[in-house]
């Protein structure tokens, strides 16, 4: 027999012994497969089945035998076997393979258990797993995510837009924009219409909404088509109402985890509510699905915030999953792929969280887990190896001369910078250490990418993971300031980019926002930071393009950080002038060189520190003071301890007259340098409380009585309209904007008077 050619025996009434065996695997759920699923398997060939004319011919003859005449018309009505059962192959063989979760996650929603696919995926994992996990896990593994089919299957069938017409999920991500928006969005300055409201716990914000003409959804009077959805416009965030909290089906939180949020939140008193009054407020926005630029992020709401941006990533992660295996089943009784079931990316990860320590993303992973699993309920897979990794490496904090407790807040825990960890999220498990092409979430910190992303021209590089992030979480944003701000600037630059590899994705389920390069538009991005910094500014306003809108917390600063010194000691702030940030690093170089170094070279002026925040402007003064041949040493970050100590013990003596120290060293060590009588700032310290610690270290207890007296002694600070962030830090925000407005270059204040 020729190949491709179905030879047809073992007729019984009408229907072949084949023919019964695809009828019985039709009932079945039709197995999905997964976008983003790394397999090493050879793809299967499909076969084409074929029938000849004789052979069917042949067919009808056995046929008209069996049967008994009056009953063979009736067979013929009811059923065609040879339309069946080429019906049947073809329903197996040659629909589109759709999108889905990873099937080795989803293996009893999206796979028939029975198969020997099902088992050679089972087996594959217990293999993967056999070396990292216990006993115990790998017994239950094969039930990492059971799922009820009959319960999805029942969802699937109930038009889903209309249920969750008024979720922002469903208005932020399911829906294309028009053409307009998109113009409105690449124009150079950005329309957008600005409002301000006061919140009681958040204060003031101001929120930024692209304009753009209002699209006309017309229906084609000539068709029967119906009107094309566009995703709304975005408005301005609604406080939650009191009703809401105790309800909080009402804010579209998935009903799975409602019932973990209020042992999940630490920082609720009452466990009547999910939220307190600070994280509703701050839930507002974020469920609003808008940028956000929280710039009075503390060690007191630092949980708080957490929990906020945790919940709103597990409940986008389970919404975007129960799409996906909605629409697989519904899939699973199509030929091909209608347009309505686009409902994924180029590439899985959907969720971003960039962090500086390994610390800050053990707390995250166990905040999702206390939201995602209840306790002693589902599994969490690599548990043992996460805790290894991701926990010990403290540095040890001296009893003695013991450091600032904002130092010991900020460097509890693990604080290695460079790590990555991918977490698979299902219903009842999740997967931790997995690979990036099959995590939903990435946890980060910007050394740990910039390993991965790699530089221009090196051979090995992979940026395609983060080509459909559509959640990006920055913590502890001012923290990459005194890491490595390139590497965090490399990251940002490598989002959203067309990928160099398909990844084995299937396009028909790839949104069409995503297919079309729009991914920057729709992408949220919340930045968390306790100080406002023009780096992170320019973030906010040229990376993050929200066709939503965005909302910055800007709330003024009322005394300042110049109110905690407790010595008593003129500040003398001078003002330089500069036509744009950049000629304002040669300018302020100028201004020091030439009006303000000559008058700290007097012998009266012997013990000053000069603390420089930026590194750059660091090695610029080092070596200007090498050319000068002036008496100094120096102490920055990459400063040997050996080295240090010589600093400081010929500081202290005064056998040198000048000591250069840099704001990073200071950051990451906080010693207290004895004998400093005149301290110079360059340039206002990025952190506030810098000031009054390096202001406080001035007491006599310090000093060295063989030089100098206590009634000499002063502080000076070099400003320009640039530094208005850092000065309305340090002397208030009403008094800073005088000092910038005066006509006046110098303004002075004492501290510690009476």
């Amino acid at each position: 027999m020729a190949r491709g050619k179905v030879k047809y025996r073992d007729v019984v009434g009408g229907r072949s012994k084949k023919s019964k065996k695809f009828d019985k695997k039709k009932a079945k759920p039709r197995k999905t497969y997964s976008l983003y699923r790394q397999d090493t398997k050879k793809p299967i060939r499909k076969r084409k089945f074929e029938t000849s004319d004789e052979d069917y011919e042949k067919r009808q003859k056995v046929e008209k035998e069996v049967q008994p005449e009056e009953e063979s018309s009736e067979s013929e009505e009811e059923v065609d076997p040879m339309k069946e059962l080429m019906s049947t192959f073809g329903s197996k063989l040659q629909h589109k393979q759709s999108l889905a979760i990873d099937s080795s996650d989803e293996s009893s929603e999206e796979e028939d258990e029975d198969s020997p696919e099902a088992d050679e995926d089972i087996s594959n994992q217990n293999e993967d797993h056999v070396n990292k996990e216990d006993e115990t896990l790998i017994e239950n593994e094969d039930n990492l995510d059971s799922e009820d089919e009959n319960e999805v299957a029942v969802d699937s069938t109930q038009n889903e837009d209309s249920d969750n017409l008024n979720d922002p999920f469903v208005k932020h991500v399911c829906y294309e924009f028009d053409e307009s928006v998109l113009k409105s969005l690449q124009s150079t300055p950005v329309l957008v219409k600005d409002f301000v409201l006061n919140w009681p716990n958040l204060g003031r914000l101001l929120i930024q909404i692209p304009q753009y003409e209002k699209v006309k959804e017309e229906k084609n009077s000539f068709t029967i088509e119906e009107k094309k959805k566009f995703a709304p416009p975005g408005s301005v965030p609604n406080k939650i109402n009191t009703s809401d909290l105790k309800n909080p089906e009402n804010l579209f939180i998935k009903s799975q985890i409602i019932n973990n949020l209020s042992k999940a939140n630490n920082a609720l008193k009452e466990d009547d509510t999910v939220f307190t009054d600070f994280q509703s407020e701050l839930f507002s926005i974020i469920n609003n699905y808008q940028d956000l630029y929280f710039t009075q992020r503390s060690f007191n709401n630092a949980e708080e915030i957490r929990f906020v941006y945790c919940l709103h990533a597990v409940n986008h992660i389970l919404k975007t999953r129960l799409k996906v295996v909605h629409h697989n089943v519904r899939l699973s009784k199509k030929d091909d792929v209608p347009e309505d079931f686009r409902d994924q990316g180029l590439v899985r990860p959907k969720i971003l969280m960039v962090v500086p320590f390994k610390d800050s993303a053990f707390k995250i992973i166990q905040m999702i887990i206390n939201i995602l699993l209840p306790q002693d309920k589902g599994h969490i897979m690599n548990k043992k190896r996460f805790l290894e990794e991701y926990t010990g490496n403290e540095i040890p904090m001296p009893k003695k001369n013991p450091k600032p407790e904002d130092y010991e807040l900020t460097f509890t825990g693990n604080t290695s910078d460079d790590f990555k960890i991918g977490i698979t999220v299902t219903k009842k498990s999740l997967k931790l250490f997995a690979d990036f092409y099959s995590s939903d979430i990435i946890i980060a910190s910007p050394l740990g990418l910039r390993t991965i992303i790699g530089a221009e021209g090196e051979p090995q590089r992979d940026y395609d993971f983060l080509a459909s992030i559509e959640l990006l979480v920055l913590d502890q944003t001012e923290l990459f300031f005194m890491q490595n701000w390139d590497h965090f600037i490399h990251v940002i630059n490598h989002l959203h980019l067309q990928p160099k590899d398909s990844h084995g994705t299937d396009f028909s389920r790839v949104r069409t926002w995503s297919l079309n390069g729009w991914a920057q538009y729709y992408r949220q991005t919340l930045i968390f930071s306790s100080i406002v910094l023009p780096e992170i500014n320019s973030i906010f306003n040229k990376k993050c393009n929200n066709f939503a809108g965005k909302v910055k917390i800007s709330n003024p600063v009322e005394l300042g950080s110049i109110g905690q010194v407790i010595v008593q000691i003129p500040h003398v702030f001078h003002k330089f002038e500069a036509s744009n940030a950049q000629t304002a690093i040669e300018s302020r170089f100028e201004f020091f060189i030439n009006k303000l170094l000559p008058l700290q070279r007097d012998s009266l002026m012997k013990q000053t520190m000069i603390y420089v925040p930026s590194y750059f402007d660091y090695v610029r003064l080092r070596n200007y003071f090498k050319k000068e041949e002036l008496s100094f040493v120096q102490i920055c970050e990459y400063s040997k301890d050996g080295k240090v100590a010589r600093a400081r013990d010929m500081f202290y003596h005064g056998d040198a007259h000048f000591l250069l120290y840099t704001e990073r060293f200071h950051f990451f060590n906080r010693v207290r340098v004895k004998g400093i009588r005149h301290l110079v700032f360059y340039q206002p310290p990025t952190f506030p409380h810098f000031y009054y610690e390096m202001c406080n270290l001035m007491q006599e207890a310090n000093m060295n009585k063989k030089i100098g007296s206590l009634s000499n002694m002063t502080v000076n600070v070099v400003y320009s309209k640039y530094d208005v962030h850092r000065l309305a830090a340090i002397v208030g925000t009403e008094r800073a904007t005088k000092m910038l407005q005066s006509e006046r270059n110098v303004h002075m204040m004492v501290t510690g008077a009476d």
